[in-house]
Order: C-alpha cells, then sequence, then structure tokens
C-alpha cells in the first residue's frame, strides 16, 4: 500500500468500516472481460478470516460467470466527505474502505440459511430465521477472502 499512513490493520477498525458499508462491489472477468456488479452483503469472521454473502437469482449472467471463473476482486468504501480548502488542487476526500481478493463458493444446506441470517442482519439489524423452502428461491454464495486491506483518511483532529 502506497500510502502506508492511511493503512487500517487493527480488526476491530476493520470491522467498524464492514459494518458502515452496505454495498459490497463485486469484480469478476467473463472470457478476459471485466464485470462488475454492486451488491447488498451480510459477512462473517472467524480466526481473522472473512466471508462476504450475497444472494441473487438463481440464473443470470453473474452467476454463469462466478460458475466458470470464481477468481473475485471486491471493493467497499463510505464515510465519504470532500475535504475541502479555497484551492481546488488541495481539494480531497474522506473515506474508509476495504478492498481485496477472493474465490467465490456456493452456498446450500445450513451454511446457506446462515448466510441469509447474516445478510438480514447486517443490512436490517435483525435476525431472521430462513427455512429451507424460502432459500430455495434464492441462489446464495460466499465471497472468500483471501487477501484483503483497509485503508482511510480521516479529518485531522484538534491537538
Amino acid at each position: 500500500m502506497r500510502r502506508s499512513d492511511r493503512e487500517i490493520t487493527d480488526l476491530g477498525e476493520i470491522l467498524s468500516i464492514i459494518n458502515d458499508c452496505k454495498v459490497i462491489h463485486l469484480a469478476m472477468v467473463d472470457d478476459g472481460v471485466p464485470y462488475l456488479l454492486p451488491l447488498n452483503f451480510g459477512y462473517a469472521c472467524e480466526g481473522g478470516a472473512f466471508s462476504f454473502f450475497c444472494h441473487s437469482a438463481r440464473e443470470g449472467r453473474k452467476l454463469d460467470i462466478l460458475r466458470k471463473n470464481p477468481t473475485v476482486a471486491f471493493e467497499m468504501d463510505c464515510r465519504g466527505a470532500l475535504d475541502e480548502h479555497d484551492v481546488a488542487c488541495q481539494c480531497g476526500y474522506y473515506f474508509a474502505s476495504v478492498t481485496g481478493v477472493g474465490h467465490v463458493e456456493f452456498l446450500d444446506g445450513e451454511e446457506k440459511l446462515a448466510a441469509l441470517t447474516a445478510l438480514m442482519r447486517h443490512m436490517a439489524g435483525r435476525e431472521d430465521q430462513f427455512t429451507e423452502q424460502q432459500a430455495r428461491a434464492v441462489e446464495v454464495f460466499a465471497i472468500r477472502a483471501d487477501k484483503l486491506s483497509a485503508k482511510a483518511k480521516v479529518p485531522h483532529r484538534a491537538q
């Protein structure tokens, strides 16, 4: 990371950023052509290993691509605000972000039900429980993060 002064390595801070984000941007490759989508997500972090859970219709271009090539990149960001100055070239942007690469695994059974619950927990703050019948109506996949990094530009605090 070029700007190591903005790097976030504390797990608690990374989790705080992820909690504030509601959209994960998922990048995949379809026969050499990039394809990027915004998706809502839930997540789990076990032993510092992150999984991000997404759901979709049971068929479509995204699923076709992911079944052929499950290697993905992802990004999420939040806390955006203009860092305004009188001189345009001194303006910037405050942010917090998480990026990474990983692979997709399609879920079923109890893992699929738990992923749907995690998605609702993150998006709506609810602990919904799902039935097998409800789960059959959607496809659910996990983005298993193989590499993940976080960074932030925050306003300077008065000393």
